[in-house]
């Protein structure tokens, strides 16, 4: 399966909740796609199993992650120490493009992601072209001195998005961002319950 390029209005949606962040259109239509969206008809009971695997495909949708991406993250959140399901989201929420979005570089993740490939991040001072790389605690994430003027990136880091995460520190002048600590599970704003991706790879 490729990675989704289509509205994002239409998977927030399909879910039910804004998963990339707040949205006009979304607001103006919260209910489900289609002709039979408002249909009470839709609002069925579902399986335990289609509730955990809704779930995954949210959280798939929301960090831009393909299918064995996900598997793999999950089998190395699985060999860490403590809580799977909390592993996966700390494995998540250090990937490169996911903090390059935190800092404010970009206004959506998909957005970081390639700004990310075009190689306008740098990650200790190196350019990087992975968005999928584990950056570790203490690692410093900035925007390239050539790609400084781009609009994309004024405009997001003017919207100070990166204020409200006490995990990173970032420097809104120079667009260098510094990734303090993993943040705890409080910290991570998402609606998302990571127990319901535990049980269904347990199966």
């Amino acid at each position: 399966m490729a990675r989704y390029t289509g509205p994002s209005t239409k998977i927030a949606r399909k879910f039910g909740e804004p998963i990339y962040g707040p949205d006009k259109y979304f607001e103006k239509r919260n209910y489900a796609p289609g002709q039979h969206g408002t249909s009470r008809k839709r609002a069925r009971k579902g399986t335990d199993y289609g509730t955990q695997l809704k779930e995954k495909q949210k959280v798939k949708y929301m960090y831009g992650v393909l299918e064995r991406q996900f598997r793999n993250t999950y089998e190395k959140a699985s060999r860490m120490a403590g809580q799977k399901g909390e592993n996966l989201l700390f494995l998540l929420e250090s990937r490169l493009d996911n903090l390059v979005y935190r800092l404010g570089f970009a206004p959506t993740r998909p957005a970081a992601r390639q700004l990310v490939l075009h190689g306008h991040i740098t990650l200790d001072g190196v350019v990087s072209h992975v968005p999928s790389t584990i950056v570790k605690a203490g690692q410093t994430i900035a925007v390239r001195e050539r790609s400084k003027s781009l609009e994309v990136i004024v405009n997001s880091v003017a919207a100070g998005t990166a204020s409200k995460y006490s995990w990173l520190q970032l420097d809104p002048k120079a667009l260098v961002g510094k990734y303090l600590n993993v943040p705890t599970r409080a910290e991570i704003p998402e609606n998302i319950n990571e127990q319901l991706i535990v049980d269904l790879y347990s199966k």
